[in-house]
């Protein structure tokens, strides 16, 4: 089957290396389990339906209450309206790590912000920086 064959929107995929990597990641090494580029390639389009199919339903959910953004509950509706219900409680659990992450990037970027100094001055230290860096690794 060519890739035309799979999907309609050649524009809608996930990057092959990102999906590899979680594949491999699932996959005990004691295994021995490769997974095929076709199988790959299947599995990246299965995962681009059902992400259409809940941004679909989300998007639904958002109109009836008049909503311009379709938020966190609007996933998990959409999931439970789909008969995805038990996937809700990990996906709530994942979007509140997501979040507490968010807030670390956040602090930092104030941290830098807070520093008093400038554009200019942060991109000489951090040039110093590296240059340091090359002289130690020779």
């Amino acid at each position: 089957m060519s890739d035309r064959e799979f999907s309609t929107n050649d524009d809608l995929s996930l990057p092959k290396a990102t999906v590899q990597k979680i594949v491999t990641e699932i996959l005990p090494t004691s295994s021995g389990l490769v997974v095929g580029k076709d199988a790959r390639d299947l599995l990246i389009e299965c995962c681009v339906e059902f992400i259409t199919l809940i941004s679909s339903e989300a998007n639904e959910i958002s109109e009836k209450e008049s909503k311009k953004t379709i938020a966190c509950e609007h996933i998990t509706k959409a999931l439970e309206t789909l008969g995805f219900g038990e996937y809700v409680e990990g996906i709530l659990e994942v979007a509140g790590k997501h979040k507490e992450e968010l807030k670390g990037r956040e602090k930092k970027a104030n941290k830098l912000e807070q520093s008093g100094l400038s554009t200019d001055q942060l991109l000489a230290m951090q040039e110093e920086a590296f240059r340091e860096a090359r002289e130690r690794n020779g």
